[in-house]
């Protein structure tokens, strides 16, 4: 199955490690040495033009969405349950 990042991005949701809120990147300092590692090792990925409003965390990359985490997450159950 497969989950909509938003604009043209979708990922296979084997390959979803984690969902977090933009905010917690100004809030954690571990989330913010994460996201520092993998911007130095250009495996950070903006999705459209908006305002990024989640961080999606995947086996190989990070995406800033412009979906909020919890419409994400429950995008993500969905394909869960099925």
């Amino acid at each position: 199955m497969y989950i909509h990042l938003g604009g043209e991005k979708i990922i296979r949701s084997s390959e979803l490690v984690a969902i977090f809120d933009i905010s917690i990147e100004q809030s954690s300092k571990l989330s913010k040495q994460f996201v520092a590692g993998a911007k130095k090792r250009k495996d950070v990925e903006l999705i459209g033009e908006e305002e990024p409003k989640s961080i999606v965390v995947t086996k190989s990359r990070v995406y800033y969405s412009p979906i909020s985490s919890s419409t994400l997450k429950k995008r993500g159950h969905n394909f869960a349950a099925n």
